[in-house]
């Protein structure tokens, strides 16, 4: 690529600027995607940061390092910057510079013996190394395995984990080749390209990891399919009463469990079983901030075989620090997105295992396994009645006031006549905007205070079509099954979060009958800090090849009672 054609301008702080109007650009922003994580986007240029993380979850999937430094070499446009490409070169080659195995019941972490010696100095190891062979390798205290991975990961130096796992007690289960309801079944093969990366003997990637697909692609079948190749006991978390409940139905209709085999660990329902089926909640309650996790000990109720962690990029920190101590049984995380908020993401590496298989989702798109969704920002002045308050409030203050917008309603309202006869659903994050909405909707409204059977009913019924709107809130981000939502319009999330925006869009995407077309709305208060979140919320979705439209609108301006709802 010669100078002043590239998409690409790489500089030394290892932050890469894609220009999007460079004809390359798309091919560009695929490979990089496998190896960097997006920033930001202003205009044209989209900013990407290059990390040892992001790297090292390339190659584990089976992009070197080398790959990486082509691929930047060749779209560069003003040349790869010397200290980039050493930077770059140094962090691929950790990768695999330690490894531990299990040599005659010991846990021996081996390698480069002059990099184990300077990292013998550490003082934070120290306490977990039980003797030292002539080779210079360490011999480990069995219970260290995670603290050890997840300590070296933050200090520069990826562990390959080849001491395997134990199997378990045995589980008699198969796949079915027709569902319960006699439709045939089968794995898709990006299905079973995932399930293999899990499941391959001998190699580093396999018994521990991450499986990245969108939604409506079918996780949950890839964690049956796991299962069923391990055959052993599970232990299945998931993020809601409601997923727990999908995750049930899934086993009950694709393998050849029967209901005996499968327990229900949530809410008041307490039931160990071969497969037992948790929610990260019930895990993680506790009576005041000092007492025990007492649920935490589920972990290691049972002999496990493998436990599965559904929507890993939520996974508490409690839970984190118990599967630090499970390092030999096998894990598989299931996500739509690997993008944590809260910078965690090397724990996710580290004790859940690194990224075996990501999809892309506008390849899912072409295959037909998913819908086109349409995404586009609408921008709507802030009502006359909410300016005061807007200009005398604080930062959150604000924040919340422009979410709340009484102008949105009328865009809400509009939205839904366009597409009428379509399954809508309305999503928010504040639960009055929601209530109030409902009600002027006369629309059924499901948030967290909605009774398990009340929600299951809602989900019913809307799938039935006898509710063709429903309101919902964040309960509804993950893990729902609503296979015919057409439309979704959202009103607030949570600030920038670039996961809960792809969870959202994830609602539509289940494949629909005819065009196989959805719509999603975001509606945004202008002059506001919402705009600044709304394009923070939208980078995952845009780096993925979505693009928002965007358009500016008056706002049909609601009739405001003195409590400060639209009265119409």
């Amino acid at each position: 690529m010669t100078a002043g054609k590239g998409a690409l301008i790489v500089q030394s702080d290892m932050t890469v600027l894609l220009d999007e109007q460079i004809e390359t650009a798309r091919e560009a922003r695929e490979q990089l995607l496998m190896f960097g994580e997006v920033v930001k986007t202003v205009g044209s240029l989209h900013t990407y940061r290059l990390t040892p993380l992001a790297l090292w979850n390339a190659m584990s999937a089976g992009v070197s390092w080398q790959n990486a430094l082509e691929c930047l070499e060749r779209h560069a446009r003003y040349g790869l910057p010397f200290t980039a490409a050493a930077t770059l070169r140094g962090w691929g080659q950790r990768f695999g510079k330690l490894r531990l195995q299990l040599r005659e019941g010991e846990l021996v972490l081996g390698g480069d013996t002059a990099l184990l010696s300077q990292l013998a100095q550490q003082k934070q190891l120290a306490d977990w190394i039980k003797d030292k062979t002539a080779e210079g390798e360490w011999v480990l205290h069995g219970h260290c395995r995670g603290l050890l991975k997840q300590e070296l990961t933050r200090l520069g130096y990826p562990v390959l984990d080849y001491a395997g796992y134990h199997d378990g007690e045995a589980l008699d289960i198969g796949l079915r080749k027709l569902t319960l309801r006699g439709r045939p079944f089968s794995l898709r093969p990006y299905q079973a390209a995932a399930v293999d990366r899990f499941l391959q003997e001998g190699a580093v990637q396999s018994g521990s990891g991450v499986a990245v697909l969108p939604c409506g692609t079918g996780k949950t079948v890839v964690g049956l399919a796991a299962l069923a190749g391990v055959g052993a006991a599970a232990l299945i978390l998931a993020s809601s009463h409601s997923a727990a409940l999908q995750w049930r139905d899934e086993l009950l209709d694709k393998t050849t469990l029967d209901i005996s085999s499968i327990g229900i660990y949530s809410g008041k329902q307490r039931e160990i079983a071969p497969v037992t089926i948790a929610t990260y909640n019930l895990l993680t309650r506790r009576a005041t901030a000092g007492d025990e996790y007492r649920h935490m000990e589920l972990l290691t109720k049972r002999d496990w075989g493998l436990v599965i962690y559904d929507e890993v990029h939520l996974l508490p920190a409690p839970v984190f620090r118990m599967t630090a101590s499970i390092q030999a049984t096998r894990r598989l995380g299931l996500t739509a997105t690997l993008v944590r908020e809260d910078g965690c993401a090397e724990d996710v590496y580290s004790l859940i295992g690194p990224k075996l298989y990501d999809m892309a989702w506008k390849d899912a798109e072409l295959g037909g396994y998913i819908s086109s969704v349409s995404c586009k920002e609408i921008t709507v002045p802030l009502h006359p009645s909410q300016r005061k308050l807007y200009h005398a409030a604080g930062g959150r203050g604000q924040l919340r006031i422009a979410a709340e917008n009484h102008n949105k309603l009328g865009i809400v309202k509009r939205l839904l006549r366009q597409h009428e006869g379509k399954p809508a659903l309305v999503i928010g994050q504040y639960l009055k905007q929601l209530n109030d909405i409902a009600q002027s909707l006369n629309a059924p409204i499901l948030t967290g205070e909605v009774p398990p059977q009340e929600r299951a009913e809602l989900y019913s019924r809307f799938k039935r079509g006898d509710i063709s709107v429903l309101v919902v809130s964040k309960v509804a981000n993950l893990a729902i099954d609503l296979p015919d939502a057409a439309v979704a319009i959202q009103l607030s999330g949570s600030f920038g979060s670039r996961q809960e925006e792809a969870q959202r869009i994830g609602r539509l995407l289940r494949p629909k009958a005819g065009s196989n077309k959805a719509w999603f709305y975001s509606i945004v208060t202008e002059g506001t800090k919402e705009t600044q979140f709304a394009l923070k919320r939208q980078l995952f979705m845009m780096e993925q090849g979505y693009v928002y439209e965007r358009m500016a609108e008056q706002g049909e301006a609601e009739p405001v009672s003195e409590a400060g709802r639209p009265t119409s």
